[in-house]
């Protein structure tokens, strides 16, 4: 055996030791051991991109330019180099994910699965960015791709925020510019479920954060105040907000918005907290509720978040990235592993978890690197493998027809109802500030057990329902079949 193996079961012998676990009784916490070295890796602490760039059903892994080919959940080896700071989709619908480096304003198409070529690009007015997503905005059928402009503080300069539009797979052109706040994280859903991919901005200086609602054709209207979203608090326009995930932390079947807000104390009083925004669906016109920190706890310098139902329980939980190891006064500030409790209730679980003194970081992203059936973590440069106890468990890998359903399947919405809770999960394609968890969805399903019926809403509007699909495994479901 291996001492690596030999640690990790002496890991695993520890974290049950003692404990006798019965129907009635809550299983241990799942812990995350550090993997990085011993699987091949020398990560940049950047953000981070999982996909599955070679098709061979093992999610591989992006970050500071690199990508890494993983090679069946037993070590990772560089696939390419240069790439820059990346999100994944399928572009042009040929079955491999390509890249959009939203660092260099470039798209990277794969050949393969063997190497990345650049493609040509349109005229871009000068954009630095900070984070990007994915979408088929106008509804061909095709992924376009929305850019954040963020700014040159010493300079005075704010940089546009772009809307580069698919032309068939074949090039990109400038859709749309505009020059108006400073963005940071970029992150897209369908929250009003009318068959389209709307636009949640995150934005920095206490400016108000956007959410752009798309009329199905590539046209945005901003309605942040009047849904609700802006995420700030009274005596403040906004907030310094640099990322958001979007997903349903209630299980009421509406996906809801956590904006994540850096937050300084000043003259004026406290600035704006990080909170949860509960979407209050069809009724009440898909406006929102502001539910305030929930448990999230004040740190001066939160980064970037990432929703994931790490412990299987059917809850999705936060992990929240800080911008400084130690904030203003001497404060030290850390990484947060929040442990969703329901009801929007949120405790602290990083000691438990294993995941405590983490240095500062935007870099946090989900996959299941080893097919074991929950979700492992990059962030500060380590992959943290989850060591969770078993729960049952469900994941999804969707796949468009490449015509009217992009072949990633950006943007489809997955609901599966259990006796007393509606679980959801979209496919996304850039989350946080600059990240990208894996498209593959992931239920935890807790201690259910029997098949269950999977309800699908395609990003073209169209539904589609699968009965009695067994749980424990990965299925691939396509569009239409």
């Amino acid at each position: 055996m291996r001492t690596s193996d030999f640690i990790r079961c002496v890991f695993l012998i520890w974290l049950t030791s003692g404990i006798a676990v019965t129907a009635q009784e809550k299983p241990p916490e799942p812990a995350f051991l550090d993997r990085t070295a011993e699987l091949g890796l020398a990560l940049a602490a950047s953000q981070a991109c999982w996909a599955d760039f070679d098709n061979d059903g093992w999610v591989d892994l992006s970050a500071g330019g690199t990508v890494w080919r993983n090679n069946a959940g037993k070590g990772f080896t560089k696939l390419a180099e240069g790439v820059g700071e990346v999100i994944a989709a399928d572009y042009d619908n040929d079955g491999f994910v390509d890249l959009f480096s939203w660092s260099t304003m470039q798209v990277f198409h794969n050949n393969a699965g063997k190497t990345f070529e650049k493609v040509k690009m349109p005229e871009i007015p000068r954009c630095v960015s900070r984070g990007a997503c994915w979408g088929d905005f106008n509804g061909d059928g095709f992924v376009d791709v929305y850019v954040g402009g963020n700014e040159d503080w010493d300079a005075g300069i704010t940089f546009p925020n772009v809307l580069l539009m698919n032309e068939q797979g074949k090039s990109f052109k400038l859709g749309w510019s505009e020059v108006r706040y400073r963005s940071r994280g970029v992150t897209a859903c369908d929250f009003d479920q009318d068959g389209d991919l709307d636009v949640y901005v995150s934005n920095y200086r206490l400016q108000p954060n956007v959410l752009w609602q798309n009329d199905g054709k590539g046209k945005f209207k901003d309605i942040a105040k009047a849904a609700n979203v802006v995420a700030t608090s009274p005596g403040f326009e906004g907030g310094h907000s640099i990322g958001a995930a979007w997903g349903d932390f209630d299980n009421d079947g509406q996906i809801d918005l956590f904006a994540g807000n850096f937050a300084h104390v000043d003259g004026r009083g406290d600035q704006p907290k990080s909170r949860f925004l509960r979407n209050l669906g069809k009724e009440k016109e898909y406006t929102f509720d502001d539910r305030g920190p929930c448990g999230v706890f004040y740190q001066e310098s939160y980064a970037s978040p990432s929703a994931a139902d790490y412990d299987n329980d059917g809850d999705l939980d936060l992990f929240f990235t800080t911008v400084y190891g130690v904030a203003s006064f001497g404060v030290k500030n850390n990484a947060v592993l929040f442990r969703n409790d329901g009801n929007f209730t949120f405790a602290d679980a990083t000691a438990t978890a294993k995941l405590v003194d983490l240095p500062p970081t935007y870099q946090d992203a989900w996959g299941d690197f080893d097919h074991d059936g929950d979700l492992d973590l990059v962030t500060a440069g380590k992959l943290f493998e989850n060591l969770s106890t078993k729960r049952h468990w469900l994941a999804l890998r969707l796949e468009g027809d490449g015509s009217t359903v992009n072949r990633s399947a950006i943007g489809a919405q997955v609901r599966i109802q259990l006796p007393k809770q509606t679980l959801s999960r979209q496919v996304e394609a850039g989350t946080g500030e600059g990240n990208q968890n894996d498209l593959v969805l992931h239920f935890g399903l807790g201690d259910h057990a029997a098949p269950v019926r999977v309800d699908i809403l395609w990003p073209n509007g169209k539904t589609q329902t699968l009965e009695k699909v067994e749980v424990d495994r990965s299925t691939t479901v396509q569009f239409g079949k």
